[in-house]
């Protein structure tokens, strides 16, 4: 027979069959749809919270694949799972007797049903009595049995066993190690065996969660589990002997972790933006909101509920949104969406697990803005009826007006910029409104000139709207309309000449004085009152008209010449002025075209001037061409041949056309000796009458080779010069005057600057200013070989009226404007040296521009005694402090020591 052993641990259930070494096998039972007991009972604690997993009920489905619906007779207070798992709907505290549901289970297919009566019993409160139901309640797993037949070499071995998932909840808070279930062998009667699990979560990372007692078999958890971070663990038991030999084969052992709801939603985004257009109807959907739970979404611990807590504003209602409390969608619930009222609306959103329960539930919350877009529901309308405007006449590219709309749509969007279109008023198109893109202003703009003289006002019909139409269901017309009353200013117009340009055909050759036509000018200007208009002459390259400044009358003052350099292509273009005395005075221009008709007044002429020829008959032609400035039919073709005089011409030359503008000149002798010949030839042109001119054309007869090269022609060019040669001969003449009298003047100047610089006197013997170094010390005066000629004359010294003008010495005061004085003049021969010291003296006193020793002064011997006074301003019989030396402050540079030194005060 079969035994079946229940065992409850907590409010897991377990079922363990194992089979008797007997002959019958579980095989050969029958198989049963249902619930495995009618009565499954379970210790819970005795508070109970809200999603809190109680236990899991076990159904048997022989096929497998059967759809079962769980139900419970107490769905205000027990839910079951589709897994089976029966959780708390509410939180409440279990009495001291056991309570008591029927769980149910409906085939969904069949409706077929079956019922099992669950009893929850509240956990003892004492220790002892804890420990013991504990005890009681851990099961047992039994290693399949193995049976040998040893007579027999066959072999027949039993089937595995599947040893249902073992369910514990996540976050447990203890004590631990807890105990799971105890891992056991039918043959540890019999050997003393060791057992061992393996896996994640025991000796594989994460290792230590799961651990077993080697001697008993005692499987235990050794902390709490998180099933967000593992949400299964397969284990595989194993039982050894002490030798290490395997007794028996592994079993697979599976811990699936009980979801908790430990974690609150969490939305994707804090905040969420969207947009719903103005005017939207109920219904319309504006945006989607998403939060996520960690729990388990196939358990409430994970379905998400969405609700508003708030909105901000609340007008024009405070429910103008709804969500759909599964999806997150926000919808409209409420008309009268407005953005220019609300522009924006602010929604808290609250998101809760446990399908939304307020007390069991976790709850986040995020905020959802919601931007109310624009909509053309508000058309342009004009601030005014009528505006008003005014342009001087002939103004192009000229804003005559400013129209104003309002309109309360949001600016700068197409529902917002302004169209504007004239519907009446401005027939021939002078007009175009255009759009100011920041102030959304029409400018009524000129685009075609305006005549004062044909329109003195337009009074323009303006209609605008918006770029984009209004929307639909708006009470509003399309578009508002207003009118432009737009002024034209007279002002003083150009004189403008009528044709212009004006064409006249004339023949060349008119006589000065002629005249050749009246070309007059008409002023637009009917309602000024203005003199007649004046003419006058701008642009006559030629200088050949002039024009009656009154009637415009034009006569010629030179001969008009068609082969003038200005006249191009037959045409020659005169400018004239016509001016008004308007204010301002106006001026208008106009152009005079004469198509000058060719006359036969040019005869040609050769071409080229100068030519060269073999002295020999063979070969000698020299091709020629008649030019004629004329056109046809005064042009060719022309006749060309020799004249009669001299009569040497006919007799060496003859001349051959060969085409109406080309002839050939040869030699008609034999041997013409080298030389430059001139030979003319007369040239006929066509013309009615004909003109003729004779052509004087420079042969050179030079010696040849055999390719008709000349050979001599140093010969031939020693005849004379040419004139460009001439020309250089001159121009390098010239310029080597240039250069010979520029070096003159430099030497002349040269030497001007060298006397300049020059002292009065050479400073080799200018010894006022040296310093004397004596190396050596004498017996004094009559051991120095002094030439005293010099004290004798001192007359040979250069006087200083003769001192160049502008040359100083620099230690001489600074030349400002000062008064002119007499110039001293040279003193006598004095004949003794005293005499000229105090003449000296004397004139240096008198003479406010010099320093104290402009004079020569030289002390070459000194003696006991002299006939001059002394000569030191610095000599006082006195000490000196009642003497004023502020004056040597102005001495210059030289005296800075001695002003220092005497004129620095009493210290």
């Amino acid at each position: 027979s079969c035994r079946v052993h229940f065992a409850s641990l907590r409010r897991h259930t377990f079922c363990l069959v194992f089979q008797a070494p007997i002959k019958a096998t579980c095989e050969d039972l029958s198989c049963k749809t249902g619930f495995p007991e009618d009565v499954h009972s379970a210790v819970v604690s005795r508070s109970v919270h809200g999603g809190q997993p109680l236990l899991n009920v076990r159904f048997q489905s022989c096929d497998g694949n059967k759809k079962i619906h769980f139900g419970s007779s107490e769905p205000e207070d027990f839910r079951v799972g589709e897994d089976g798992v029966v959780y708390a709907e509410r939180s409440f505290q279990l009495s001291a007797e056991p309570t008591e549901f029927v769980v149910s289970a409906q085939d969904k297919e069949t409706h077929q049903e079956w019922q099992m009566r669950v009893k929850l019993t509240p956990e003892p409160t004492f220790t002892g009595a804890l420990e013991k139901v504990k005890k009681e309640k851990i099961e047992e797993i039994i290693f399949p049995w193995q049976q040998y037949k040893h007579s027999s070499p066959l072999k027949r071995q039993k089937r595995d066993w599947v040893i249902p998932p073992i369910n514990l909840p996540e976050n447990s808070k203890g004590p631990f190690p807890q105990e799971l279930v105890r891992i056991r062998s039918d043959r540890d009667k019999s050997l003393s065996l060791r057992y061992s699990v393996t896996g994640p979560g025991a000796d594989q990372p994460p290792t230590g969660i799961f651990i077993i007692n080697p001697i008993s078999g005692q499987l235990s958890v050794t902390k709490p589990l998180d099933r967000e971070q593992i949400a299964s663990f397969h284990l595989r038991a194993h039982a050894v002997d002490v030798n290490g030999n395997q007794v028996e084969n592994p079993i697979d052992i599976v811990i699936n972790v009980i979801d908790m709801n430990d974690n609150r939603p969490e939305f994707l985004h804090q905040v969420w933006n969207g947009t719903v257009p103005e005017g939207s109807k109920p219904g319309t959907y504006v945006m989607t909101v998403t939060a996520i739970d960690a729990d388990d979404p196939n358990t409430q611990n994970g379905m998400l509920r969405y609700r508003i807590l708030s909105q901000a504003p609340s007008s024009p209602s405070p429910n103008m949104f709804t969500i759909n409390n599964e999806t997150g969608d926000i919808i409209t619930v409420a008309a009268g969406l407005d953005r220019e009222k609300v522009q924006q609306y602010t929604l808290i959103i609250q998101a809760t697990d446990m399908e939304g329960n307020p007390t069991y539930g976790l709850s986040n919350t995020a905020t959802a803005v919601i931007a109310v877009t624009d909509v053309n529901d508000n058309p342009p309308e004009f601030t005014a009826m009528t505006f008003y405007g005014e342009v001087p006449e002939n103004r192009v590219d000229v804003i005559v007006a400013n129209l104003t709309v309002t309109d309360k749509d949001q600016p700068h969007t197409p529902a917002w910029n302004a169209l504007y279109r004239m519907t009446g008023g401005d027939p021939t198109g002078r007009f175009t409104i255009l759009t100011d893109p920041n102030s959304n202003d029409g400018l009524v703009t000129v685009v075609k000139p305006i005549d004062f003289e044909t329109n003195r006002m337009f009074v323009l019909t303006v209609a605008a709207e918006n770029q984009v139409p209004l929307a639909k269901g708006i009470q509003h017309p399309p578009q508002s309309t207003a009118t432009v009353s737009i002024t034209v200013i007279d002002v003083n117009e150009s004189p403008y000449f009528v044709p212009n340009p004006k064409l006249v055909r004339q023949e060349e050759g008119l006589m000065a004085g002629s005249m050749l036509t009246t070309f007059t000018a008409q002023d637009p200007d009917r309602y000024m009152q203005q003199t007649s208009l004046r003419y006058s002459k701008l642009s006559d390259p030629a200088n050949w008209l002039k024009i009656d400044p009154v009637n415009g009358q034009i006569t010629t003052t030179a001969v008009l010449d068609r082969e003038s350099i200005y006249v191009q292509n037959n045409m020659y273009n005169a400018t004239f002025l016509a001016s008004d005395n308007g204010i301002p005075p106006m001026s208008g221009t106009g152009t005079l075209q004469i198509y000058l008709l060719d006359i036969n007044d040019n005869a040609p002429q050769v071409h080229p001037k100068e030519a060269t020829t073999c002295e020999t008959l063979q070969p000698n032609a020299i091709n020629i061409t008649a030019v004629d400035p004329d056109i046809d039919p005064n042009a060719g073709p022309f006749a060309f041949e020799l004249p009669d005089t001299p009569a040497s011409i006919k007799r060496n030359w003859t001349i051959v056309r060969i085409s109406g503008d080309h002839a050939q000149l040869s030699l008609r002798i034999r041997f013409l000796e080298a030389g430059i010949y001139d030979v003319p030839i007369v040239i006929t042109d066509s013309g009615n009458p004909h003109a003729s001119s004779t052509s004087l054309l420079k042969v050179k007869v030079c010696q040849c080779d055999l390719n008709g090269d000349c050979t001599d022609v140093d010969r031939i060019v020693g005849a004379g010069l040419g004139t460009g040669a001439i020309i250089a001969i001159l121009l390098c003449i010239i310029i080597l005057l240039i250069l010979v009298l520029m070096f003159v003047v430099w030497m002349k100047r040269r030497d001007k600057e060298r006397q300049a610089k020059q002292l009065l006197i050479d400073p080799e013997d200018d010894v006022r200013d040296n310093i004397l170094k004596y190396d050596e010390e004498g017996g004094g005066e009559e051991d120095q070989d002094y030439d005293l000629s010099q004290l004798q004359q001192p007359d040979t010294v250069e006087p200083d009226a003769i001192k160049p003008v502008g040359i100083r010495r620099l230690d001489e005061r600074p030349i400002h404007a000062e008064p002119q004085y007499p110039v001293r003049s040279a003193a006598p021969h004095p004949g003794d040296i005293g005499d000229f010291i105090n003449e000296g003296l004397k004139a240096a006193d008198n003479d406010p521009t010099a320093p104290p020793y402009d004079s020569l002064l030289v002390f070459d011997y000194e003696g006991s005694g002299s006939t001059a006074g002394s000569l030191s301003s610095l000599n006082s019989s006195s000490s000196g402090g009642e003497q004023d030396y502020d004056y040597l402050n102005d001495w210059g540079p030289r005296f800075k020591k001695l002003a220092d030194m005497y004129g620095g005060g009493d210290d």
